[in-house]
């Protein structure tokens, strides 16, 4: 019970929890996406299994901290470019949101009939799958950073817990904000290319300074509220009988 006492203990819970709240939002912005192309009754299902298939992958993955180390051992190189497990998963991953984004972004501006009339209409599965893939992505670059802040392993699991908790209670709120703006739909979705292309360049062992890329995600941010705010005070105020 020394662990009560300790301020270390509790200062590296509270820190890496905010951390993985953080980093999770990126996480719960794409499940809203994917599940907003699904019927109404079945959004709020998708995104409550996306959350829960994060929470199981990444106590996995911290429960396994020895295969999470081979991860970085070299599977084979190219010339003296060395590849490991982690550096593939990185590159797919990043290639994965690269892609996505690209025709979620694309899908927005030609509109949803047009494509709706192409792909058919989205099965509960599929969309599933895709959030799966993204978890498992969005895990490791989770679990690494935990690992990196945390050496005790039931603070590192009670952080993730803590913050998917935190993201299953207002996903939906997210959720709602993001497709009643489009704009701002639009800026997530170019927050998600940009992560990706960090994948792929991290995935290449092109260290990329985090702290910058999440500085430009939350200055675009704040000033597309800012926006937001311009827009809603602007707009013509309709009267009773219908004029402005």
């Amino acid at each position: 019970m020394d662990w009560i006492t300790n301020p270390q203990i509790w200062i590296s819970l509270i820190t890496l929890t905010a951390l993985e709240i953080v980093l999770g939002i990126d996480n719960v912005i794409f499940i809203s996406i994917l599940a907003g192309k699904l019927p109404a009754d079945q959004q709020a299902k998708a995104r409550q299994t996306g959350l829960m298939l994060a929470l199981v992958t990444r106590v996995l993955l911290l429960c396994s901290l020895a295969w999470m180390v081979k991860l970085t051992a070299p599977i084979f190189s190219v010339g003296e470019f060395s590849v490991s497990g982690r550096d593939l998963i990185l590159l797919g991953g990043g290639l994965f949101l690269m892609v996505k984004s690209t025709m979620e972004i694309h899908e927005k501006l030609e509109g949803r009939e047009a494509a709706t009339q192409k792909k058919g209409p989205v099965k509960f599965n599929a969309v599933i799958a895709q959030i799966l893939l993204l978890d498992i992505v969005f895990s490791l670059d989770s679990v690494i950073t935990a690992i990196g802040m945390a050496n005790t392993l039931w603070v590192m699991i009670t952080a993730v817990v803590i913050a998917l908790g935190v993201m299953l209670r207002y996903a939906g709120a997210i959720s709602d904000f993001v497709h009643e703006h489009p704009t701002l739909k639009m800026l997530a979705l170019s927050f998600l290319l940009l992560i990706g292309v960090t994948l792929v360049a991290e995935g290449t062992h092109q260290h990329v300074n985090k702290g910058y890329i999440y500085f430009a995600m939350a200055f675009s941010f704040g000033v597309e509220l800012l926006n937001l705010k311009l827009r809603k005070k602007s707009a013509p105020v309709i009267l009773r009988d219908g004029a402005p």
